[in-house]
């Protein structure tokens, strides 16, 4: 056995473990951008494949099998992606800290609204009218002149 075909041999278990390990994470997912990554390495693993075959076998013919399976994954990865835009805010997307923290802070901030809001004693509706006041019109100038109220 020659260095070369120990060379082939390598690469084409790594070829292979690498898109095994892949089509486990595919199946895994949990997210379409995970999905779509590693069926991207589908792929390119197999496109690898078919140019070591080309290589070892001194096949030039193979090149359009390449050019297909290159384009194909190329569209597949941009038409997953465009549909992948749509999809529901938060879902199996990795958030930043900033991201987390500005969550945490609304949630709290609606947490406090909500128990105020439950501390306040119950305003009928009629009597909210008669406590909001009216603007004051000495501070912009008043109404424009013929303005309706």
């Amino acid at each position: 056995m020659t260095p070369i075909d120990v060379t082939v041999y390598v690469c084409a278990a790594l070829l292979t473990i690498g898109a095994g390990l892949a089509i486990v994470r595919a199946e895994k997912g949990p997210s379409m951008l995970d999905r779509t990554v590693a069926l991207d390495i589908v792929v390119t693993a197999m496109v690898a494949a078919v140019a070591l075959y080309a290589s070892v076998q001194r096949r030039a013919d193979v090149v359009p099998v390449l050019v297909v399976l290159s384009l194909v994954g190329f569209v597949g990865s941009v038409t997953i992606a465009r549909f992948a835009s749509v999809e529901p805010e938060g879902e199996g997307r990795v958030r930043t800290r900033e991201e987390v923290a500005a969550e945490e802070a609304e949630r709290r901030r609606q947490e406090v609204e909500e128990e105020e809001r439950r501390r306040r004693p119950h305003v009928p509706e009629s009597s909210v009218e008669t406590l909001e006041a009216e603007p004051d019109d000495e501070h912009h100038g008043g109404g424009a002149k013929g303005e309706v109220r």
